[in-house]
């Protein structure tokens, strides 16, 4: 609970200080009526409506399992995240329309020395917020605090873009230059966007993680007991900041239940362990004399019931931890 308090508090933080910094972005606008400005201060317009939506997500997240949500609602980070991706997007386009608009119809540019320096201070608040939220993101495994710093600091790095196209417009007083910086910048956020989108929308469809299946398989070898004999069929699902793994392990066949629930509970201490609490495991055991294929020759345990000489123990990998039950 105390890690979901953290969580909501430095979004809290975060879109305060975005509402600030949209208000000096329009400020900004208004003093210079530079088109290129604008597009800087429209982001800023999503930068709070997804800190809003990141708020409540976070707000959500952090409910207890109830009978309808037995695995949490650690989901609603991954709905927070995909609604931030769509507004960014959404976002580009009218950047990208505005600066078409304006590259038709030129308008006068004023006090634009004034105008970039509120931009910089605003893009280094950005990117300190942005560090601040993906450094806490990824302490607490949150997507909707990644996500959010992520786009923080893309909207500083267009910052510079935009600061740089508005000191050539300045020294050379060529308007165009206004409206092409828009339409660039307009086009990088909505790359962001789809970014975004892309790893949300998989986190959503539960597509496999490979990096953190190889980095378990890694896990199981360095702590591996003899009576693991194998693992097949595993997945893990993310919900929120917990990991919830289905496991099938193969142990030997003569092993009471009160003996398999013992060996099942060290490997659940250990990946307990090794993923700080934040691992929920279901574990089903397998008989290893009617596997679908032999494992005497891979099995170290001293058996009276052996029928091959063991031979070489296979390390766990991506996979053969991964494969079902009847693959060889």
């Amino acid at each position: 609970m105390e890690e979901n308090r953290l969580k909501i508090k430095v979004q809290r933080n975060i879109l305060i200080g975005s509402a600030i910094i949209m208000a000096g972005k329009f400020a900004a606008y208004l003093l210079t009526s530079s088109v290129g400005i604008l597009t800087d201060a429209l982001e800023s317009i999503v930068n709070v409506a997804a800190g809003c939506i990141s708020l409540y997500s976070l707000y959500w997240a952090s409910k207890p399992k109830d009978e309808e949500h037995p695995f949490g609602h650690g989901k609603m980070e991954l709905l927070s995240a995909s609604a931030e991706g769509a507004m960014i997007s959404i976002a580009g386009l009218i950047i990208i329309y505005k600066g078409i608009d304006r590259l038709l119809f030129p308008a006068e540019i004023q006090k634009l020395d004034v105008g970039m320096i509120i931009v910089a201070v605003s893009g280094v608040l950005n990117y300190l917020m942005g560090y601040y939220s993906i450094r806490v993101g990824k302490r607490y495994s949150s997507m909707a605090l990644v996500a959010g710093g992520r786009h923080l600091q893309s909207d500083t790095y267009s910052t510079i873009g935009l600061i740089v196209g508005l000191l050539l417009l300045y020294f050379t007083k060529q308007a165009w230059i206004d409206s092409a910086v828009s339409l660039i910048f307009g086009l990088l956020i909505i790359a962001t966007g789809i970014s975004i989108l892309r790893k949300t929308i998989s986190n959503l469809l539960d597509t496999a993680d490979k990096g953190l299946l190889e980095h378990l398989a890694d896990v199981l070898n360095k702590k591996r007991c003899d009576e693991w004999i194998g693992f097949h069929n595993i997945k893990a699902i993310k919900y929120g900041s917990m990991l919830h793994l289905d496991c099938d392990l193969v142990i030997p066949w003569y092993y009471t239940v009160e003996k398999a629930h013992e060996t099942g509970n060290e490997l659940k201490d250990i990946l307990e362990d090794e993923f700080k609490g934040k691992m929920e495991t279901t574990l089903h055991f397998d008989p290893c004399n009617i596997f679908p294929y032999p494992l005497c020759n891979e099995c170290k345990l001293e058996c009276p019931h052996r029928k091959e000489a063991f031979v070489k123990q296979s390390p766990f990998d991506f996979k053969n931890i991964t494969r079902e039950g009847d693959e060889k």
